[in-house]
């Protein structure tokens, strides 16, 4: 039986060297970059109007689209295209860069709007479990939505949450402390 033993080249410290947080948020932007071209290219194709906007907030790439009039057709009830936008943005992402992609996709402002909605969601939820004693189970929901139930419900003494289910049935519950 023979062993190899590999010396460190040059390409495992340009590898390492990626990683450091000034790489990483230029990995960042160049997900943003790839991933504004592909919506611009989408968005070419049926023929709407919107303005592309990249950003990076809390490690993660950050693309929005604003500004058209048909851009609602893209968000879909209660966001499930939006969802399966983001997916397929997150797929050629990776295709080109060849890792998964953490980017988070918002058109005509739904994302921020529904970020609004749900924390209020949560922290009346949480208000009525710690006054009633009685805990709450919502309507299923994404991980994303779920996130931010989650952050509000921590926000307020006394209640927790916990996710239960499985995807796409899986909801949040909150309990007195």
């Amino acid at each position: 039986m023979s062993e190899t033993v590999q010396e460190s080249s040059p390409a495992a410290t340009e590898t390492e060297a990626a990683e450091t947080p000034s790489n990483t948020e230029s990995l960042l932007v160049q997900e943003g970059d790839i991933a504004g071209d592909y919506l611009e290219r989408l968005l070419d194709l049926l023929d709407y109007d919107g303005d592309i906007d990249l950003d990076v907030e809390a490690g993660r790439a950050v693309v929005s689209i604003d500004g058209g009039d048909d851009l609602e057709k893209l968000v879909g009830g209660r966001g499930q295209v939006l969802e399966a936008l983001q997916e397929l943005t997150r797929l050629a992402v990776q295709q080109e860069t060849g890792v998964r992609s953490r980017l988070m996709l918002d058109v005509a402002g739904w994302r921020a709007g529904r970020r609004q909605e749900l924390s209020e969601l949560g922290r009346t939820t949480a208000e009525e479990v710690l006054s009633t004693g009685k805990e709450a189970r919502l309507r299923p929901m994404t991980p994303f939505e779920r996130k931010i139930i989650h952050d509000a419900v921590a926000a307020i003494d006394g209640v927790h949450s916990e996710s239960e289910g499985e995807e796409p049935n899986r909801k949040v519950v909150v309990f007195k402390s």
